[in-house]
Order: structure tokens, then C-alpha cells, then sequence
């Protein structure tokens, strides 16, 4: 962790974080639990037995696990019989859509119900489990023989940048399960056409834009997400900013309104303004992707895993037509990938058994070979593109099961994950749910014009300077 993102903030009270998580989640308080019961018919455990630990030491719990609906998800869910029979757990699964998943597992968290074992985390949100003391710290049981074989587990295969994401201060508190990193996606064919390389800066990328750009003929030369949200143009903004030598901090203080930032957020409006479509100032990511699929753009920059829509036969009209790179460098000649992960936390206010159960599942889920197993080894047709090790993603498998995704797919990812990450591209501290919506609305008022850049960040500036007082 960097001196920056280690810098003590005030935490918010627990009485006005468990009010909002209240207000926020209770009318999710009824979803139901979805839980697979698939037969392991023929399942194949020696992989997980060869580890010295005693995988059934508390064969009879019973644990729940929330988790969103996706493919790389369901693939680990078809999978749980196995987990079942290697252990004597029994897991049960719920789903709750991204934008609620937060609120729920916060409201749970807080109230120290204990409901689930464990969720799909948010890295940005550890700050503030963290400084609630709401997740255990892991190296307890990473360090403890009798519940991991490092030999077995190995721990520091798992993708570093995750790995930082999901820890604080050092310490992790969070094991990765899936993860992606932000690369450049272009239509190979068109560029081709015009003699163009996928850019290697900024500056490049505006370029190739305009070169591209042709509204009269339903082609726009670029889309970058514009939807305000703290995990949407609050996803691409960080990057931006960080690459034109932004800092979140200046001293101890968080600044959002710096030159520098000011002159990211200018690039940002000018590059949609000039060569987007107009609608995507509210488009999300799946918004980009089915433009792109469909022809109508020329590049955006985003999620590798955004692969899978644009290589669906049934959708796309660009299969074979797709190209990746990495994100451009900036002028401060970084490149400062968006990096995320879904990881598995630890709820402190289960009983001891129960922690253990959780663990043995988090272990096992992140484990090579059930990463294999939900990957290139999975016999559906989703093979997972954000396996958590690095390992996994140099093995040949892994890259011939990926091949379809287009040009460069996994190079450019894998390039991306180990040269182009800063852990630090989104101010961690635990007040972020509230700043992070704060800055997506700024953002989105001077991309859609209600405001100039210099004046929706000042307007953020103050407004975050009064939540960190509160």
C-alpha cells in the first residue's frame, strides 16, 4: 500500500453507517436463497486431497454465500457438489444483482447478523470493513497449517494486483475469485483499412478516433462509459485522471479539483463530445458492448471481459473482427489500467466453526484447479476469462480456450495486469461508497454539459470535504 492510500481518514460512525445500510437493503430482505443441488457425479477430488489439511474438520456446517448473477459465478455454483463432497459443507448460494450486493452484504455486516459466510466484495469497500473491524484479516488462516498448505494453495500465484486490492495496510482481507483489467478493444478490420495501429497514447487514441469517426454512416470512432456511478464512469475517470499525473491526495487531504484533474475530465468530455455516439453519456459498459457488436463503433476502451458479448454468433455481427491492446499512456507516460476483482472476505461475527467452513470454501474456490475447472476445463459453454492466477493465465490451455476472443486478447491483458496497475487508481479510504458517487455525479454533469469541468469538480470538492467532516 502507498503512503497515500495509507493516510488515516475519519472513519464514519457505525451508527450512521448501519442507518444507511438499513434504509439502503431492507427491502432486499426477502430474496430468496438459490441453491444448486446438482449430482458430483464422477467428480474427480484428488487435486484438492493432495493438500495436507484435513478438508472435513467441520463436515455438517452449513454456510450461505452471496454472490451476483454472472457466468463466471454460475460456473462456480454447478460446481459446488464437489465442494460438498470433498468437505461435508453444505452451501447455500444467493444472488443479488451488483448494485444491490453492496447494501446487502453492508447491512449484514453491520448488524453483525451473520448471514453470510462470506460475498462477493467490492474491493473498494474493504476500507471501510476494515476499519469496522466487520472481516476478519486473513493471514490468520493463510498462516494457520491446520486450514491452508501454502505448498498446495500457493497464495502469491494469485494476480498481485488483486491480491494488493483486496488488502490493507498489507494485510489481506480478501481472497480474489474473478478479476478483469481494463485494455483497449478496436475493430482490427477497419483499422486495418485505414492503416491505423491501435494507439499507444492518449493523444493516439483521439486520432485514430477521428480517423474512424463517420455519423452519417452509423460509425463512431470511440465510446468510453459515461453512466454516472461510483463502478461506472467512476471506473474509467480514475484512470484517465491518474495518467495526467493526478494524485488523489495532497498532503493528507483528499483533493478531486487539481489542474491536473481538471484537464483530465476536459479530455474526457472533448473525446465523447467529438466521436461518440450521444447516448453514451448514460451508457454503461454492456451499453458499449452491444454497440460495438453491432458495428457502430470503431473503439472503446473498457473490460477485457466485455469479450464474451462481442464474440457471441447469435449477436454479433464483429466476430473475427476484434483487436486488443492495452490502455494508452497518458502525459504523464503512465498507463493506469482499471483494475477490479470480485473477492471472498471472511465475516467476523461468525462462530469459529462457521469461520472455518467459510474459509475451506474460499480456499477451495480460489484454488488452480477450480479456477481451471470453471475456465477452460468447464464443460459449458462460459469459460471464465478472469482466472485469479497468473499461472493460469500463461498456461497454453488457458490461451487456446481464449483464442476466439480476438486478436491479442490475452497478451494484451496479461501485459496490462503485470506493467499497468495502480492499486491506488480510486482513493481508498473507507468514506468511498459516498465519494465515489460523488465524483460519478460531477463527472456525468460536465459530460452531458451542465457544467464545465473546473465547476463540477470544485462542486465535488466541497461536497466531499463535508463527508469527511461528518
Amino acid at each position: 500500500m502507498t503512503d497515500d492510500a495509507s493516510r488515516k481518514i475519519a472513519r464514519p460512525g457505525r451508527r450512521r453507517v448501519l442507518k444507511n445500510a438499513i434504509a439502503a437493503g431492507a427491502a432486499l430482505a426477502g430474496v430468496p436463497f438459490i441453491v444448486r443441488r446438482v449430482a458430483a457425479q464422477g467428480s474427480d477430488l484428488a487435486p484438492y486431497t493432495q493438500a495436507k489439511i484435513n478438508w472435513r474438520q467441520v463436515a455438517g456446517e452449513q454456510i450461505s454465500v452471496a454472490v451476483i448473477p454472472a457466468g463466471y459465478f454460475d460456473n462456480l455454483i454447478g460446481l459446488a457438489p464437489q465442494f460438498e463432497a470433498l468437505t461435508g459443507i453444505v452451501v447455500r448460494f444467493e444472488k443479488v444483482p451488483p448494485g444491490q450486493i453492496r447494501q446487502k452484504a453492508m447491512l449484514d455486516l453491520s448488524s453483525k447478523t451473520a448471514t453470510y459466510g462470506t460475498h462477493a466484495a467490492d474491493p473498494m469497500y474493504y476500507p471501510l470493513y476494515v476499519s469496522n473491524k466487520w472481516v476478519d484479516p486473513l493471514d490468520r488462516y493463510l498462516d494457520d497449517p491446520t486450514l491452508t498448505d501454502p505448498t498446495w494453495f500457493r497464495y502469491d500465484d494469485i494476480v498481485k494486483a488483486w491480491r494488493d486490492a483486496d488488502s490493507i495496510e498489507g494485510k489481506p482481507y480478501g481472497i480474489p475469485y474473478d478479476g478483469e483489467m481494463t485494455v483497449q478493444v478496436y475493430r482490427k478490420d477497419l483499422y486495418d483499412a485505414k492503416g491505423l495501429k491501435p494507439a499507444d497514447t492518449l493523444e493516439q487514441f483521439v486520432d485514430n478516433a477521428k480517423a474512424l469517426n463517420d455519423p452519417g454512416n452509423r460509425l463512431w470512432g470511440v465510446a468510453l462509459r459515461g453512466f454516472a456511478g461510483a463502478g461506472q464512469n467512476m471506473y474509467i475517470y480514475p484512470s484517465i485522471f491518474r495518467e495526467f499525473g493526478g494524485s488523489w491526495f495532497t498532503g493528507s487531504a483528499i483533493r478531486v479539483n487539481s489542474p491536473d484533474a481538471v484537464r483530465a475530465l476536459d479530455w474526457y468530455v472533448d473525446l465523447l463530445s467529438r466521436y461518440a455516439p450521444p447516448a453514451v453519456r448514460n451508457w454503461n459498459w454492456p451499453d458499449i458492448a452491444d454497440a460495438f457488436s453491432q458495428g457502430t463503433l470503431g473503439a472503446y476502451i473498457d473490460a477485457h471481459s466485455s469479450a464474451a458479448v462481442l464474440n457471441n454468433p447469435e449477436k454479433s455481427k464483429v466476430v473475427g473482427k476484434i483487436g486488443f491492446a492495452r490502455w494508452p499512456k497518458g502525459p504523464s507516460g503512465k498507463r493506469v489500467t482499471s483494475i477490479w476483482n470480485w473477492g471472498f472476505p471472511v465475516n467476523a461475527a461468525l462462530s469459529d466453526r462457521a469461520k472455518k467452513a467459510t474459509w475451506l470454501f474460499i480456499s477451495w474456490a480460489a484454488a488452480a484447479e477450480t479456477q481451471a475447472r470453471t475456465s477452460w476445463k468447464f464443460a459449458g459453454a462460459s469459460k471464465r476469462s478472469g482466472v485469479n492466477r497468473t499461472s493460469l493465465w500463461k498456461a497454453p490451455e488457458f490461451t487456446q480456450a481464449m483464442a476466439p476472443q480476438g486478436a491479442n486478447f490475452v497478451q494484451a491483458a496479461l501485459e496490462s495486469l503485470e506493467q499497468d496497475t495502480d492499486v491506488d487508481w480510486r482513493p481508498r479510504v473507507p468514506q468511498w461508497p459516498a465519494i465515489g458517487d460523488t465524483m460519478a455525479t460531477a463527472i456525468q454533469s460536465a459530460l452531458v454539459g451542465q457544467a464545465k469541468a473546473k465547476d463540477a469538480l470544485d462542486t465535488a470538492q466541497t461536497r466531499i470535504e463535508q463527508i469527511l467532516k461528518s
